[in-house]
């Protein structure tokens, strides 16, 4: 084992699993599954990523899937098993085929146990933890064993005991995995066919699709929108109270023929069978939608809640009804993006979007280890002087295959992932050390600003105040230089938490601007609530200003704003002379974008400080 892989056990006491999947979905249901569990869980998609993972940390227990392309699950086991490194770890096979045959072959190749899709939640947790329980116990006997050398009576009875206590463990797991395989195929809560049944239905369904021509199916998948929010506001009696009424309301809308199951939290798949075409299953979802969009009467509240929809038709290329299931969820969340409360049908080019997605989620977690980060600098202008008053800090992610990747595409994922708080302080500590450089040399002005945007998932994944703090004790950079940018979409979540927050950064002399202003639906209702000094007018705003005067009415709105609460207002995106004079005329503070400069390097940025360039 390597010495990071004993530090990291002793810090976190974590087992390690490492699943090896070519479907996006399963490792994100499978991860979420086992890290519930307590379980530190890593994904790879193929042979390549799983080999890196190894060499990285070891992990201490492989679930690895049969179905995938270029390298299957058994010539990835059999290298795993010729490496040194590796030959020891303990792989679970996980596979829809459920061939004797197949299973033989598992084991040959040096496989531990062998999971048939689609799995139990309990049995799948309860084969990990026997396979990592029997790792534990093998490597306690390999140790014991080298003791064996010179107290072989001291420590016989210790061996009997560890062998003894194995064997009890290995008996009564196995028992329990036999009361899990005869588990019911309903769920307890609605009745309910569960995730199980509704795949052997599913799977007759496919069969009967490629057997005859003439018979069609669909799935359809379902997610409640804003479930979570009534289940923390009204508790979880209200919440399964509310997910008896919602299967009730479901049922109705639906024919005696179709199959209704809940796959557990607040997710629903239909089965859609004998129908003809995709308008069919279409109208199936509207009529789901139309039964939600009555508000819910429970015990002690009214509840309104609404649904996201993806829609597949049943293919008969299809090799497994979990491709099926895969795909309907894809378009599921498609229609959660669109805007929550609708349908949307599967786009084979949606499964490729999710891989590709996936694959740049490893590539950025890769890329913040690796600091493949830079950031560059765009001048502000004081539209009063015409010269140079500050920057704006601007991270760029140079991908070493994929090139220059834009924030746009990064940023969310990053959110996602929590991988934002790493990024955001970098750029942070980077503009704050450049700043400083700056300020020190002869040709610049001392009150010279830096300007960062901080993303709206920094402020849960860390406490930015205390980091602020440190950086600017670091670099020793005038805290009334610093300025942080925030958009709309901050305010709008934990909003007096927030309020607290931006205090104490104003207290410390550090400005406050709000970024994008007017592209959100909340401004004038939340901004009187919050210490800003400026409003930065979204791009989208300055280009419209000629297209017609309709147009130009909104950005001396947004100045008359700012203007009215003592704030400044900066405008970003601005290209053409016209563009400047139109909002000098209009009393702007501040402007930035291509009529002055890209954002460049801090060479650069240095080059057109000393240039002292005024417009």
């Amino acid at each position: 084992m390597s010495y990071e892989k004993l530090v990291l056990n002793k810090v976190t006491n974590q087992k390690d699993i490492l699943i090896i999947d070519d479907t996006a979905d399963n490792l994100r249901v499978l991860s979420s599954i086992l890290t519930k569990q307590g379980y530190s869980v890593r994904k790879a998609l193929n042979w390549q990523m799983a080999l890196m993972a190894c060499k990285t940390v070891l992990p201490d227990l492989i679930l690895l899937d049969i179905m995938m392309p270029e390298v299957d699950g058994y010539e990835v086991c059999q290298r795993l098993k010729t490496l040194d490194i590796t030959a020891d770890i303990p792989v679970i096979f996980m596979s829809a085929l459920g061939d004797v045959f197949d299973k033989v072959k598992a084991f040959g190749v040096g496989g531990v146990d062998y999971i048939t899709k689609p799995f139990e939640l309990e049995e799948l947790v309860v084969r990990v933890q026997s396979q990592l329980a029997l790792r534990t116990a093998q490597q306690e006997i390999l140790n014991l064993n080298t003791k064996l050398e010179h107290k072989v009576k001291e420590r016989t009875s210790e061996l009997e005991t560890s062998v003894n206590k194995l064997q009890q463990e290995m008996k009564r797991r196995k028992h329990l995995q036999s009361k899990l395989l005869e588990m019911a195929l309903h769920d307890p809560l609605t009745k309910l066919p569960n995730r199980t049944l509704f795949i052997k239905k599913l799977e007759k369904a496919l069969q009967r699709a490629k057997l005859e021509s003439d018979y069609g199916f669909a799935v359809l998948f379902l997610d409640c929108d804003r479930f979570k929010i009534v289940n923390d506001s009204l508790g979880h009696f209200v919440g399964d109270e509310l997910l008896i009424a919602i299967a009730r309301r479901l049922q109705a809308s639906l024919n005696p023929k179709d199959t209704l199951a809940r796959f557990g939290g607040d997710e629903f798949a239909i089965l859609l069978e004998k129908i003809t075409d995709i308008r069919m299953a279409i109208n199936a979802a509207n009529a789901v939608l139309q039964q939600l969009s009555v508000a819910f009467q429970l015990s002690r509240h009214e509840v309104f809640i609404n649904a996201s929809i993806g829609i597949i038709w049943g293919e008969s290329h299809y090799e497994q009804p979990e491709y099926l299931l895969r795909d309907a969820d894809t378009a599921m969340y498609r229609a959660k993006a669109l805007g929550k409360g609708r349908y949307h049908v599967f786009d084979p080019a949606m499964h490729q979007e999710a891989m590709q997605l996936l694959q740049l989620e490893h590539d950025l977690r890769i890329g913040v280890e690796r600091k493949e980060f830079f950031v560059q600098y765009q001048p502000i202008v004081s539209l009063k002087t015409g010269r140079i008053s500050g920057f704006e800090a601007l991270v760029r992610w140079q991908h070493p295959v994929r090139g220059l990747i834009p924030p746009t595409v990064f940023v969310p994922i990053a959110e996602e992932t929590g991988l934002i708080g790493a990024i955001d302080t970098w750029v942070l500590q980077s503009a704050c050390y450049q700043l400083r450089i700056w300020q020190n040399h002869p040709k610049t002005e001392t009150s010279l600003t830096m300007s960062v945007n901080l993303s709206a998932g920094l402020f849960s994944h860390l406490d930015i105040v205390t980091a602020v703090d440190k950086i600017l004790d670091e670099t020793q950079v005038n805290p009334a230089c610093l300025q942080l940018e925030i958009t709309e979409s901050v305010i709008m979540e934990n909003t007096e938490t927030l309020k607290i927050i931006l205090q104490q950064l104003k207290d410390r002399k550090i400005r406050l601007i709000m970024d994008d202003f007017g592209t959100g639906y909340s401004s004038l209702s939340y901004l009187h609530s919050f210490p800003f000094h400026a409003l930065k007018i979204d791009k989208s705003f300055v280009r419209r200003m000629q297209e017609n005067q309709q147009n130009m009415g909104l950005v001396p709105a947004t100045i008359g704003i700012a203007h009215s609460m003592g704030m400044n207002a900066i405008a970003e995106g601005v290209e053409t002379p016209e563009q400047l004079a139109q909002l000098r005329s209009m009393n702007c503070d501040l402007a930035q974008g291509y009529l002055f400069s890209k954002a460049v390097d801090p060479e650069l940025a240095l080059d057109l400080i000393a240039a002292v360039p005024q417009w």
